[in-house]
């Protein structure tokens, strides 16, 4: 499996997770990998699936209090769930993940929103990520 469909399946449960809060993340994540995959999830590929998923849900809070700040004119609770869960998992791994260049987690969150949501979400999810892309330089005091 690559990690782009690896991702899609991180995706996926955190888009589930919206519609049905679930106590135990490790067993959603178990039962998501059981019932819907076509193949067999390899051990490799399941450490990620969860390490992304528990990742993001740990810091779910923090998370949307970055992206509310970038929503100019918008609260967070208008976004369609779909967008939420792309941009929760795409700024999850640009804030917490290292290995992850942030340019691969945006990329890949465009090409979800691509996939799964309306046609003017991957301007949007890649304007919002923009936001965390680069560190901002602090403006001299006049």
């Amino acid at each position: 499996m690559t990690r782009s469909e690896a991702r899609e399946h991180v995706f996926r449960i955190l888009y589930e997770v919206q519609f049905r809060p679930a106590e135990d993340m490790t067993e959603l994540t178990e039962v998501y990998m059981e019932v819907f995959p076509d193949d067999a999830v390899a051990l490799e590929d399941r450490n990620f699936i969860l390490g992304e998923v528990l990742g993001t849900m740990e810091h779910v809070k923090a998370l949307d209090e970055k992206i509310a700040g970038c929503l100019h004119g918008w609260n967070i609770n208008r976004l369609s769930k779909v967008d939420l869960a792309i941009l929760r998992l795409a700024l999850y791994e640009m804030e917490y993940v290292d290995e992850i260049p942030k340019s691969v987690s945006i990329n890949e969150a465009v090409n979800l929103a691509k996939k799964y949501s309306q046609d003017a979400a991957r301007s949007f999810v890649n304007g919002v990520l923009a936001n965390f892309a680069e560190p901002k330089e602090e403006k001299p005091e006049a």
